[in-house]
Parts: structure tokens; sequence; C-alpha cells
């Protein structure tokens, strides 16, 4: 916008505060965002700032999202730059499938968790395998 890659960051916010854009650095500890999907991320010491610019109020978040929680208020931890989850905590039976799993497998494809439950064990614990079979 300004062309400044080498600009003084006090002359960039001298020049918006001429044009009339308001600049603050807000001390957040924790950002969420609710997603419409249920898979709502998590920002722990991110850097957040707000930009007023004629009445018009802008939230930019800088970070990246720590865990990522589903609507059952479960958490995955995001790794770096892979962007694979792996879930930590989950309670799991003798077969070694975790309850969340076998919940997921059973909303997803509409059938008792006994069912979505044994179509794990059948697919070696593969999720979408499981879903595909019962659907």
């Amino acid at each position: 916008m300004f062309g400044g890659g080498g600009m003084n960051p006090r002359k960039m916010k001298q020049m918006m505060k001429q044009m009339g854009i308001d600049v603050e650095e807000l001390d957040a500890e924790r950002v969420v965002i609710e997603t419409a999907d249920g898979d709502d991320l998590v920002f722990d010491g991110a850097q957040v700032t707000k930009m007023d610019a004629q009445g018009q109020e802008t939230y930019q978040i800088v970070g990246s999202p720590d865990a990522v929680a589903d609507a059952g208020g479960s958490a995955s931890a995001v790794e770096g730059e892979s962007g694979a989850a792996a879930i930590e905590d989950g309670d799991s039976d003798d077969a070694g499938i975790p309850d969340e799993d076998v919940a997921l497998v059973a909303e997803r494809a509409g059938v008792p968790q006994s069912t979505a439950r044994e179509a794990l064990e059948d697919a070696d614990g593969d999720l979408a395998a499981a879903i595909a079979e019962l659907e």
C-alpha cells in the first residue's frame, strides 16, 4: 500500500495517523476463532493489532494456531510446518481405538458407536476407511 519495505516504523505510524488510521497493539494472551465446521483455532501468545480507520475496526492476528479444538471440546496440537495434527488426549478401549475416533465415525456415518467401533477395528483404526465402509 505504501511501498515502504525499508520505511521507518515511526514514520509509517505518523503517515497512518495523518490518514486517520489509529493502530493499537493489544496485549492478548489467547485468541480463539470459532468456525462453522466446529474446528476452532486457538492462538496462544499471538500478536494482535487493532486498526481503526474511519470508524471501521479491523483486527490482525499474527501467529500460528497452537491447537485446533473440535466441537466436542477436545483439542489437538498442531505441528509446525507440516500442518499435521496429533491428538494428545483421549480414552481408548482394550483394542486401542480412541473413543474420540469412535464418536467421530459414528457421527459421520450416522451409526451407533458399537457399529463404528467394529468398523474401526476392521479398518485397523483408519477413520476414512471405516466411514467409507459404513456409508
